[in-house]
C-alpha cells in the first residue's frame, strides 16, 4: 500500500439504538469511529483523533485496534463519554433522538499528537466546526488533502465557523437535507453548485438509499448508485463509513492530486462500506467483513449499474 497516512478526527461515542424490530445498547458510535474503521479496509495507516470517557467500553477500542486503527490520538478523560440514544421509525429513514449527553465533548479542544500530525489525508468527520478548525491547525503536512462532513446542527448554530472550514477543505461531503438547508434551495443540482462557491474543489451530496452525487467546479457531475439492500438493520454511521471508505481508497493511490475519476472510484468504495454498516447494529457487520467481501460487492454493484 501507499505510504500516505490518514488522520480521522471526530466523535467517539456510546450509542443506544432502537429500531422497529430490535434494540442495541452500549454500542460503538461516533463519526470518527465509523470513518476510521471503514478507512482501514482500503489503507493500513489510519489514525483516530477523538476523546472518550472513563466509562468507554474497552472492547470497542480493541476492535478498532485489531483493524489497524492507531488510537494514539484518542484522548482519555475522567468524565463520562459522549452518548447518543435514538429510535428509528418504520421506514428506517426518519429517527428521533431521545437523549444526548455531550459529557467529554463539552469544552473539548482537539489535540493532534506530533507523531501523526504529518498525515497527508485529513478527514474532518462530523464534529463542531470549531473542533474541525482546531484539528486542521494541528495537522502539519505541507501537502494535504482535506475531506469534511457536517450536519444540520452546525449549519444552524455555527454557520460562520462552518463557512471558515469550507474555505480550508478540498472535498465537502453532506447529506441531502443538509445540502438543501445550507444552500437554501430544494434543487440538489443548484445546491451542489452553491456549495462549491463556498470554497471546496468538489462536493458530494449523499442521497441515502438512492446513492450520492459528485459535483466539480467545471460543471462535471457524477451519480453513484447505492447497493440495493433487502433489509436495513441500523443505518447509524452509514454516512461516516462512506466518508472513511473514500478516504482509505484515496490514500492507497500513488498520487498527491486526486482527479474527478479518482473521486468517482472512491465514492464506490465508500458506498460499499456504508452498505455493510447498515446490515447490523453499529459496526457489527462491517467489522466482521473482509476486504474480499467488500471487493465482491463492489464488482456486483458495477455489474448491476452498468449500461
Amino acid at each position: 500500500m501507499s505510504k500516505k497516512s490518514v488522520i480521522v478526527g471526530g466523535t467517539v461515542a456510546i450509542d443506544n439504538v432502537k429500531t422497529p424490530t430490535a434494540e442495541g445498547r452500549n454500542l460503538l458510535g461516533g463519526s470518527a469511529a465509523y470513518a476510521s474503521l471503514a478507512t482501514s479496509y482500503y489503507h493500513d495507516a489510519v489514525n483516530l483523533v477523538g476523546i472518550i470517557g472513563n466509562d468507554y467500553p474497552q472492547e470497542h477500542l480493541e476492535m478498532l485496534a485489531s483493524h489497524g486503527v492507531n488510537l494514539a490520538g484518542v484522548e482519555r478523560s475522567e468524565d463520562a463519554s459522549f452518548t447518543w440514544s435514538g429510535e428509528y421509525m418504520a421506514n428506517m429513514n426518519d429517527r428521533e433522538t431521545h437523549a444526548v449527553a455531550l459529557n467529554v465533548l463539552e469544552g473539548w479542544k482537539v489535540k493532534v499528537p506530533y507523531e501523526i500530525a504529518q498525515s497527508e489525508i485529513v478527514v474532518l468527520a462530523n464534529m463542531s466546526p470549531e473542533n474541525q478548525l482546531e484539528m486542521l491547525d494541528g495537522c502539519k503536512a505541507e501537502s494535504r488533502y482535506v475531506i469534511a462532513d457536517t450536519m444540520d446542527l452546525w449549519i444552524a448554530i455555527a454557520n460562520e465557523k462552518l463557512h471558515e472550514v469550507l474555505q480550508k477543505i478540498d472535498l465537502l461531503v453532506i447529506n441531502e437535507s443538509e445540502a438543501r438547508e445550507f444552500a437554501q434551495t430544494s434543487n440538489l443540482v443548484l445546491a451542489g453548485e452553491r456549495l462549491l462557491e463556498k470554497g471546496p474543489e468538489h462536493v458530494i451530496i449523499k442521497l441515502g438509499e438512492f446513492g450520492a452525487m459528485l459535483f466539480a467546479k467545471d460543471g462535471t457531475l457524477f451519480r453513484c448508485p447505492a447497493w440495493p439492500l433487502k433489509d436495513v438493520a441500523d443505518p447509524t454511521g452509514a454516512g461516516d463509513s462512506f466518508l472513511g471508505g473514500m478516504a482509505g481508497y484515496l490514500a492507497s493511490l500513488e498520487t498527491d492530486t486526486y482527479s474527478f475519476d479518482d473521486l468517482k472510484q472512491a465514492m464506490v468504495r465508500g458506498t460499499v462500506a456504508a452498505s455493510f454498516t447498515c446490515e447490523a447494529f453499529s459496526t457489527q457487520r462491517l467489522q466482521s467483513a473482509t476486504r474480499e467481501d467488500l471487493d465482491a460487492r463492489m464488482a456486483k454493484l458495477k455489474e448491476i449499474s452498468s449500461w
